[in-house]
């Protein structure tokens, strides 16, 4: 015996293969390419950058050009207090940059060796200062990683600097990436008061996390630091002061006259877009790889820095035309009004 199909059955039927059909195809079809790092910044809102405090930002100015570091108050509150009374006082003008190791550090500072001879640190400074190795972590913002890290149960970055964070003990510290700035001390813990300060410019020393106070990064001008001639001393101090780099002046960008300061924007880590980037880094998709790492290294992971696009030019309304005199009314001598002009 024949089945007979509905005609409400028979459209189900079809809808059901169509919806099957479309999801099939939908399966088939190539996945969207992931955009490459340049994509995604191209791609950012003005929402998706930060401009540092100008109260935070050195200027470190050499005769090769400017270096840009930005001080991390929330990690280390009391060397930046000191940093920013040094800087107000000139206290680095005319001094120099007296060591360079390979892979490790640049530093600077005054290079006298008898205390007799140092410069005096000047007005609203402190000579001792507590270690700030690290702070408590809560309360604290933190972009967390999801990569494991060697150095610390936890990674990310917390005002937009690279940071550790270990939530049992409550501590949270900022890592020695490429660019941090730490204040060089001696063998006790709290012989540090930021007037010897250094830049690493070699693969990341995290043994030094949580050994040193760090107070900031440099967010431009590694390259003038990086390129400095290698001390042939112990731990690479110049054995001669004419292999020494002048300095010109660190200042505070608060302190400069607006038309000399460097505008500057930092990508903020608190968003969708820098997730996608450091995933971008993370896995690489580009053609030229041919194995993704599944992971990324904290002090791997870039953060960029631009300058500020120019603002949209906003044309003024243009006058509106005045309104031309209505002619006159002229009588005629039967009594009726003709148009006439003033003018001839």
């Amino acid at each position: 015996m024949s089945r007979r199909w509905s005609p409400a059955l028979l459209c189900a039927a079809l809808l059901a293969a169509a919806t099957a059909a479309h999801a099939a195809g939908e399966d088939n079809a190539p996945a969207a390419k992931p955009r490459s790092m340049q994509e995604i910044l191209d791609a950012s809102q003005p929402s998706d950058w930060r401009t540092p405090d100008n109260k935070n930002l050195l200027y470190l100015d050499l005769d090769s050009g400017r270096v840009l570091i930005e001080l991390a108050p929330a990690f280390a509150p009391a060397h930046v207090g000191n940093i920013r009374a040094l800087a107000k006082n000139g206290y680095w003008n005319g001094m120099s940059i007296n060591r360079s190791q390979d892979n490790f550090v640049v530093q600077w500072g005054d290079p006298a060796q008898d205390e007799k001879d140092r410069k005096p640190l000047g007005r609203g400074t402190k000579p001792k200062l507590p270690a700030e190795f690290a702070r408590k972590a809560k309360g604290l913002a933190f972009d967390r990683l999801s990569d494991v890290d060697g150095w610390a149960p936890e990674v990310g970055f917390s005002t937009g600097f690279p940071a550790g964070r270990d939530p049992g003990a409550d501590a949270a510290w900022m890592a020695h990436c490429y660019g941090a700035v730490g204040a060089g001390r001696d063998v006790a813990a709290d012989s540090s008061n930021g007037t010897e300060l250094y830049v690493v410019i070699g693969q990341s020393p995290r043994q030094l996390d949580r050994n040193i106070t760090v107070v900031g990064r440099v967010l431009q001008g590694m390259e003038l630091l990086s390129v400095l001639p290698r001390g042939t001393g112990p731990l690479g101090f110049y054995e001669q002061p004419a292999q020494r780099t002048p300095i010109k002046s660190i200042r505070l960008a608060s302190e400069v006259p607006k038309k000399e300061r460097v505008g500057i924007e930092v990508l903020r880590t608190d968003t969708p877009l820098f997730t996608e980037l450091v995933e971008a880094r993370r896995n690489r998709r580009d053609e030229w790889y041919k194995h993704m790492a599944g992971h990324i290294d904290l002090c791997n992971v870039p953060l960029p820095t631009r300058a500020p696009p120019p603002k949209p030019v906003v044309e003024k309304a243009k006058p509106k035309p005045k309104a031309k005199a209505k002619p006159k009314a002229k009588a005629t001598r039967g009594g009726a009004a003709r148009a006439t002009t003033t003018s001839r």
